[in-house]
């Protein structure tokens, strides 16, 4: 499979990642490589891992715990207390072994340790492969707010290996799915044709390449989010502020990122019906697909109004207005649209209904 070149390193896929990586070690001579792990990857992933290593290598492990809610500052303290204390040096490097939770906040300890070291990303979850594997984008949360903190960082190169993803439960797998669907909606709608007939989620692996080459397609354009990356946040403005309302609540069932996002596509897809010109019939078309796969969550007139109020914090906002990404139509966008406060009740009945 050949490998995607984004703006300043490449995505390789399986039996060329490892070429491409041992190549790599043998022409930088890192004075130590750090294999950053949690531990369901250091289990399930690392043993596969190091033995398409060769070479004569330094390696430290260090290992975090898994989940969004250790997607924090603290973890980073910890995290750069071990390099400290392991002897890290500006020539060493960093290997991300994880999902999206470990690859952000890996590429971000690495962009800031001694003022950036390098870094590989190799991505463990459907959902790492196809959205945190291009872009860049490394951080932490704060608090229960996603990614508040961080930078635009490029990996030295990223190590898409599909068979990490049979150590994955099906509920990881769905997660992924959603972005996938997401990319069909934004940009290709003979790809959500495609993707709707999944029957079985193994069917995946061949799609992985085409989410891929679509978000760099995307990112080449606009490396730092100033246009037309911003197309990639659909379902995301308000996906994201019901992933950290859930996040925060004890008695709310922690969502995944795709759970949540599938929920944030149906509603701006009915606040894209309203607004920008998505017609009835593809509305209908985007509830039923994402029904289909994911299950139907409950809100509350309480829930609604603390989710809408986490808005304020969503990073596309700019001199104090909630901007969102809406459909035209199934592959077309429009981006900086705002909204009236009423239409978002009106968003959630229409998804509850």
């Amino acid at each position: 499979m050949q490998s995607i070149v984004s703006e300043s390193y490449a995505v390789h896929f399986n039996e060329t990642s490892y070429q491409e990586l041992n190549t790599h070690l043998k022409t930088k001579g890192y004075s130590t490589i750090f294999i950053l792990v949690d531990e369901n990857t250091h289990e399930l992933c690392l043993p596969q891992f190091m033995a398409e290593i060769y070479g004569d290598y330094h390696f430290e492990i260090i290992e975090i715990a898994s989940g969004e809610e250790n997607k924090t500052i603290d973890t980073c303290v910890g995290v750069w207390e071990a390099l400290s204390e392991l002897g890290a040096d500006r020539k060493s490097l960093m290997i991300n072994l994880g999902g999206g939770v470990l690859t952000d906040l890996g590429g971000f300890v690495a962009s800031t340790f001694k003022r950036g070291i390098d870094f590989v990303n190799v991505p463990t979850t459907l959902l790492s492969m196809v959205d945190a594997s291009v872009g860049g984008k490394t951080g932490v949360d704060l608090g229960n707010l996603k990614n508040q903190i961080g930078v635009i960082n490029q990996p030295q190169m990223v190590l898409i290996v599909t068979r990490f993803l049979e150590t994955l439960e099906e509920r990881q797998i769905r997660s992924g799915f959603a972005e996938m669907l997401k990319h069909g909606l934004i940009k290709d709608s003979n790809y959500w044709q495609a993707l709707k007939q999944t029957e079985n989620f193994a069917e995946l692996k061949e799609h992985i390449y085409t989410s891929v080459e679509t978000k760099n397609h995307v990112v080449l354009q606009d490396p730092t989010e100033q246009n037309i990356r911003k197309i990639l946040n659909y379902g995301h403005t308000l996906g994201h502020a019901i992933e950290s309302y859930f996040l925060e609540n004890e008695d709310k069932k922690t969502l995944l990122h795709g759970e949540a996002i599938a929920v944030g596509m149906i509603l701006e897809g009915y606040l894209s019906n309203k607004l920008t010109g998505l017609s009835t019939e593809e509305l209908k078309d985007i509830k039923e697909t994402f029904l289909k796969y994911y299950d139907k969550i409950s809100f509350t007139p309480d829930d609604i109004e603390k989710i809408v109020s986490l808005l304020k914090y969503d990073k596309k906002n700019s001199h104090g207005n909630i901007n969102f990404v809406l459909l035209k139509t199934i592959g077309e966008t429009q981006t900086d649209v705002q909204i009236e406060p009423d239409l978002y009740k009106e968003a959630f009945a229409y998804y509850m209904e």
